[in-house]
């Protein structure tokens, strides 16, 4: 038997949550299939929880777009839903003047981006912020934040539940097909069905190229490659002495190693770009030299054994080493020619801040 719903969204991530909140809100029936037994268990959970600026992304790609709209959209919902966070803002710094050219890049980046409270500092002045910091000069980033993400999910998973959202976990899809009177979707787990549905957002993260592959009737030219970059994450042993969140240049692949602060004032270290065949979350021990050697690039008191290993995220990329970076990608109606289906594509680093903005994005394809 197979039962039939108006919106099926597949992933309960951060971005698959916003989505079916906001297509709730809009008066649908709405069912998320999730394959964990809870909310956000991958990329949502496994990253720096930061609320990004909108610095690093070209001009008018959608990741500026929907960074730069999500942060303020992000930063209004914390405030009025309670959602714990802090606008800390972060440092870009340039451990040694060769590296200047590369932050004045980044500045004009920014500025194309609408991000126009980028501050230029000295040697001088990024002592006078933040004194164990070594850098030639810095860029300072007021808007940049941090947030409780769990607390986020769950306030996003309330208010879709509210409007009368189900959660389907243990529902990985298996397979599917396209066909005359809507998108029917296998489900496997415990208790397999089929669900036919008006509307298919596929919002399934890490997995989302492998569900759309499995789908027939989904030509495979609009089905991209996915790429794992994993990142690990070691933490501080004790207090660190930093207000802001320390960022070096970016590198390839990444932001570069990266010192960020949890709400409590922890800090942890990380991602480093490791590019794998396969999802693996164990943090590799052996990296801790290289995040050694990479963070005494800008604070050289990081004394010898002060890093304990952490946690790893993989992002869900959609190029590959050596490649351009890939904007997201909204593959709906317009692009493969399916009524009602909606496919979500490398939504890596800064799905987290532009959530918001991306479930608008969907819902207006779907409105339309």
């Amino acid at each position: 038997m197979t039962e039939r719903i108006e919106c099926c969204v597949i992933g309960a991530g951060v971005v698959g949550l916003a989505i079916a909140r906001a297509l709730a809100l809009q008066g649908r029936e709405v069912i998320v299939l999730e394959t964990a037994e809870t909310i956000g268990t991958e990329t949502s959970s496994r990253n720096s929880e930061v609320i990004h600026a909108g610095i690093y992304y070209p001009k008018d790609s959608l990741k500026a777009e929907f960074c730069v709209k999500g942060r303020h959209q992000l930063y209004d919902y914390c405030r009025t839903h309670g959602i714990a966070h802090a606008n800390c803002g972060k440092l870009i710094v340039a451990s040694v003047s060769s590296q200047e050219q590369t932050l004045e890049g980044i500045q004009s980046r920014a500025l194309a981006n609408g991000v126009d409270d980028l501050e230029w500092l000295g040697a001088n002045s990024v002592s006078a912020l933040e004194p164990d910091i070594r850098a030639t000069a810095a860029l300072l980033s007021p808007s940049t934040g941090i947030i409780d993400s769990h607390g986020y999910m769950l306030s996003l998973q309330g208010e879709a539940e509210e409007a009368g959202t189900m959660i389907a976990f243990g529902s990985p899809v298996v397979g599917g097909q396209v066909e005359a009177s809507g998108i029917r979707l296998d489900v496997g787990g415990d208790q397999p069905m089929s669900i036919t549905g008006d509307i298919v957002i596929n919002s399934a993260g890490l997995h989302a190229p492998e569900v759309a592959g499995s789908i027939s009737g989904i030509e495979k030219t609009f089905v991209p490659q996915a790429y794992y970059a994993k990142g690990n994450y070691f933490v501080h042993a004790g207090r660190t002495p930093f207000k802001h969140l320390i960022y070096p240049v970016p590198e390839e692949g990444g932001l570069g190693v990266h010192v960020t602060l949890d709400l409590q004032g922890n800090a942890r270290f990380g991602p480093d770009v490791e590019w794998r065949d396969d999802i693996n979350y164990d943090v590799d021990l052996a990296r801790a030299d290289v995040f050694y050697d990479a963070v005494r690039q800008y604070w050289p008191d990081l004394r010898d054994g002060a890093l304990l290993p952490g946690y790893a995220g993989v992002r869900p990329k959609i190029s590959g080493p050596g490649m351009d970076a890939a904007d997201f990608v909204l593959s709906g109606p317009s692009d493969h020619g399916i009524k009602g289906l909606v496919n979500l594509f490398g939504i890596e680093s800064p799905g987290l801040t532009a959530s918001l903005a991306i479930a608008d994005a969907v819902a207006a394809q779907v409105e339309n």
